[in-house]
Order: C-alpha cells, then structure tokens, then sequence
C-alpha cells in the first residue's frame, strides 16, 4: 500500500479512554504448518494483563501467522492457546474470534466501505444496547479526533483518519486482548511518530493487553513492554527494549537491530584485538574465532585531531542534524560506517582519527 499524506492530526483528550479488563494471552509449544511448511515451530509466549508486546521479525518469520492464532482465524496443529487460562486454540477445536474478547486491527485496516465513521465503530458494540453503544462508539471516536467525522464514510478519510478509525473500532468494545497487525506501515514517514505515540497513549489508557506485529525495530522498541524476535516460527529472543538491544542473543539479532561493521578476530588474554583497538570479550575462551561488531551509532567516534586510530573519510551523507559517515582505516577491508552528530568540518578525503566505545561495539563467537 502507498504510503499517504494528510492534514495535521487532531487527537481528542489523553485519559478518556475507556478502561478494559485485560487479560492473558498465552501461546504453549504452538505449531502452524501451511502448504507442508513448518510457519510456526514449538512457538511459546505468554502476555501479561496490560502488557504490549512487539513480536518483531523479518517477512516470512510466522509473527502474522502468530496473530492470525491469537485471533481464531488459524487453526493449530499442536500446542494451545489460552486467554485468562481458558484453552481457545488447539489441536481438537479454535474457539471463533467473536467469542474471545479480543480486539483486530489489521493492516489494510478492514473497515466497511458502506457504513458511516461512526456505523463502523457501532459494529462492535451493538450487544451493549442503543444508548450505551452510541456513548461508546462516540467517546471512542472522539478520543482519535473523528467525532465530526462521523457521517462520513471511509473513504472520504486519509490514510492517518482510516488508521485512527479503525484504531476507534478496535477498542470501543474494550476487548481484553487487542491484536495489531503492522499498523502503521501505510501512513507517510512525516506522521508516522505522532501517530504511533498516541496509539501508545490509547493503548495505555484502555490497560488492554496488546499484541503488534511489525518488522521495524524501532517501532517495536518504542511501543513495546518487551520485544520478542521471531525467527523461523520461534522466539529467538525476548526481553525489554534495552535488553535485546544491548544483550543480542547472536550476530544475526545484532544486525536485524542496525547495521554493523564486522570485523574478525581472535580473544587473547580476554579481548579481541581489531585495528581500532581491543574490545573485551568476557567469557569467552582464550583462542576462540569471534567477531566483532561496531554499531554505526555510538559505536565508534570521529575526532579531526587524536588521540584514535587514523582513517580517511571516504563517504559523507548529511541528514537531519546527523552525518553518516565512512571511514576507512588501515587493516579493514571495507570502511567502518559511523553515524554522529552533523559536523560541516568534516568532509570526503579528511583525514581524521577513530575511536571506540565499547558500549556499542559486540563481539560474538564465529560459528
């Protein structure tokens, strides 16, 4: 879907929300196989109530196959799902989506074409009655600032308006658990984040348990309580934000964070010794083939004058109060990238001076 550009956003007051009783949601040695392919594998996860919780990962890792269980739209072949301790998925029988008490916002945001703003909204909380389904659907839709938009229809509304009406939909029926498929890929880069920000807000507001597929990592550091990396239908890794970012289990969930430099080298004496410097390697046997990672931001540093390692600039890209930078150095076969608060003195072919900051450098053992 082409990303869409619209008006200034006008969010209705922080708080408002009507608060749901949330639940846990649990995935127990889970197993999915579509066309003979094994999509999700022994896949185990358990939400707490209130929790968001990112399931990040490349396409094809099973993370919306994963929703698409929690949903009751896909049946397991092995394992259980369970929400508040009651089984909902498993091999013998899937409990239909409308009997769960969850809440669906997917990424085409499936909203019906011929029903009004606020009609949509009204579909899920029809059960409470007239008058109380009115307050519910109008509150909700006031909260995402569509209250004057109610007599419209879909699609007279941007992208950013559609996201924030299905956004409405998803909570006025204050589901336990909320379901979120990649829901902000289709909105321009430039309201991206406000957006983003004040779904969190709602999210926070409703206490609902919350589970958002995406394959940004950024996104899922920002919203999530925890970040679980999927891969080949399994948690790789799943812990806070600051926790997979600093402590990735392997180099393959290094680089799915941010681009490295990788350099090989050897532990001796406890450090792994590169041409920018030794970095120590904890834990790590004395003789063992590591590699070392240098994260393009805050890994290693720019100076005009030393002390550091000698380099070249060779690449230069200036954005936003930020140089991207490559530095080649001698001994490396290919020049470090460092990313650093934009310098104008600085440009391509300067010699300059490199330092390390362990902080964000890795080193991981060479399989």
């Amino acid at each position: 879907m082409t990303p869409m550009t619209e008006e200034p956003i006008h969010w209705g007051t922080r708080g408002t929300t009507g608060v749901s009783f949330a639940a846990t949601l649990g995935f127990d040695a889970v197993q999915v196989q579509l066309g003979g392919r094994v999509v999700l594998d022994d896949f185990t996860l358990t939400l707490r109530p209130g929790e968001i919780v990112c399931l990040l990962g490349e396409s094809g890792s099973g993370k919306s196959t994963a929703l698409r269980v929690a949903a009751g739209i896909q049946p397991v072949h092995s394992g259980t799902v369970r929400i508040n301790g009651e089984i909902v998925s498993s091999s013998t029988g899937t409990l239909p989506p409308d009997r769960r008490g969850i809440g669906l916002m997917f990424q085409d945001f499936a909203l019906f074409p011929h029903l009004t703003v606020l009609q949509n909204v009204l579909f899920g909380v029809k059960r409470l009655g007239r008058s109380a389904a009115l307050a519910q659907a109008t509150a909700a839709l006031r909260r995402v600032g569509l209250a004057d938009r109610a007599a419209d229809y879909p699609h007279m509304l941007s992208g950013g308006q559609q996201q924030r009406l299905a956004l409405a939909r998803s909570v006025a029926p204050r589901p336990s658990v909320l379901l979120l498929d990649e829901p902000f890929s289709s909105l321009d880069a430039r309201l991206r984040e406000t957006v983003r920000e004040e779904t969190l807000a709602v999210l926070r507001e409703t206490h609902v348990t919350s589970l958002i597929v995406t394959h940004d990592p950024e996104e899922a550091m920002v919203l999530g309580d925890r970040v679980a990396l999927l891969r080949h239908g399994r948690i790789a890794q799943i812990g806070t934000a600051s926790e997979i970012y600093r402590h990735p289990v392997d180099l393959n969930a290094a680089r799915f964070f941010s681009p490295l430099s990788e350099i090989p080298s050897t532990v001796v004496s406890g450090r792994a010794s590169t041409p920018l410097g030794s970095i120590s390697a904890p834990g790590i046997a004395e003789g063992t083939p590591v590699t070392v990672a240098i994260r393009p931001a805050g890994g290693a540093h720019i100076h005009q004058s030393g002390p550091g390692t000698p380099g070249r600039i060779v690449g230069k890209r200036d954005t936003i109060g930020i140089d991207i930078c490559e530095v080649k150095v001698e001994g490396l076969d290919t020049p470090i990238g460092i990313r650093q608060p934009a310098n104008a003195a600085i440009s391509v072919g300067q010699d300059v001076f490199v330092t390390l900051n362990e902080e964000h450098v890795l080193v991981f053992v060479r399989d």
